[in-house]
């Protein structure tokens, strides 16, 4: 190879490479709780993924954390720029980052409900009073960070027997996700659970549920919770009026099986003030300072 060729091949690299380096740098990255098992999430996101880079005109990509606390530390260390977090994680991210806001919610989500769930040798069955038969049994949360799976159920239970969960149950676990928590109450090896009503629903109608092991005897109260939340300096990289963009995005999504897969019926328009409510509690039960 001559020199001048050698130059020529030498700057190609370079260009290749700092094209390369300026498509990571542009790229939109999000990322959502953890709140069931991985092989879903990235079946549900990737194709998040595929619909915001072509409705944005950035390449977006979306990235996988293993908790709800790794969720909110990628927002605020800018590892992620979006998210698509519970009620909890979302008010704990937007507290770590000045002007970022929610921005959409799924039509169902500012009326959320968390739904207890018992093994059939329980003998507990469904009422409108909440159950007070579940003290003394082995109970399971989902995540420590759910806002469905251990917030608000805390709270009730905390307001129905006036003390922690702790001294109310012989045992007291953590799953890590709904649709665990579903999987071990139905096994046995946790009487009792709180779950998210929409993975219930979802594995319900998939066969993942026999009806005659495990059961819903419970439903809370409605309160608000999952969110898209979005971090306040992302006009400032990608132009003025970029959040706008994404927030339509995410209004106008109306793929019937993109929407199946959170599932929602489709999403609306969201602030940091729907989920006040949210935060007083995670302040009452001293989740948050």
């Amino acid at each position: 190879m001559s020199k001048s060729s050698g130059r020529r091949f030498l700057a190609g690299l370079l260009m290749a490479f700092l094209a390369t380096s300026v498509l990571a740098a542009d790229t939109f990255v999000f990322t959502a709780i953890p709140d069931q098992d991985e092989a879903r999430l990235r079946e549900r996101f990737d194709k998040v993924a595929v619909y915001l880079t072509k409705e944005l005109g950035v390449e977006t990509r979306y990235i996988p954390v293993k908790s709800y606390a790794a969720a909110v530390t990628a927002f605020r260390n800018d590892q992620v720029q979006l998210a698509w977090f519970g009620g909890l994680s979302g008010v704990r991210a937007r507290q770590l980052v000045d002007g970022s806001e929610a921005i959409a919610q799924g039509v169902e989500d500012p009326v959320f409900e968390t739904y207890f769930i018992a093994h059939a040798s329980t003998g507990l069955t469904a009422a409108e009073a909440f159950p007070q038969g579940i003290a003394g049994k082995v109970f399971t949360f989902g995540s420590k960070g759910s806002t469905s799976g251990r917030l608000m159920p805390e709270y009730h239970i905390r307001q129905h027997f006036g003390k922690a969960p702790e001294e109310v149950f012989e045992k007291v676990g953590f799953s890590g996700n709904h649709s665990k928590t579903i999987a071990l109450v139905q096994s046995g090896a946790y009487q009792v659970g709180a779950v998210n009503f929409k993975v219930w629903e979802t594995d319900l109608q998939t066969g993942k549920v026999d009806p005659k092991k495990v059961s819903v005897i419970w439903k809370t109260p409605p309160y608000p919770d999952y969110q898209w939340s979005i971090r306040g300096d992302v006009d400032a990289r990608w132009g003025a009026g970029f959040k706008g963009k994404v927030q339509a995005a995410l209004l106008n999504m109306r793929d019937p099986d993109l929407l199946a897969s959170f599932p929602r019926s489709g999403f609306i328009s969201a602030s940091n003030s729907d989920f006040q409510p949210i935060l007083d509690v995670a302040r009452e039960i001293k989740l948050i300072d």
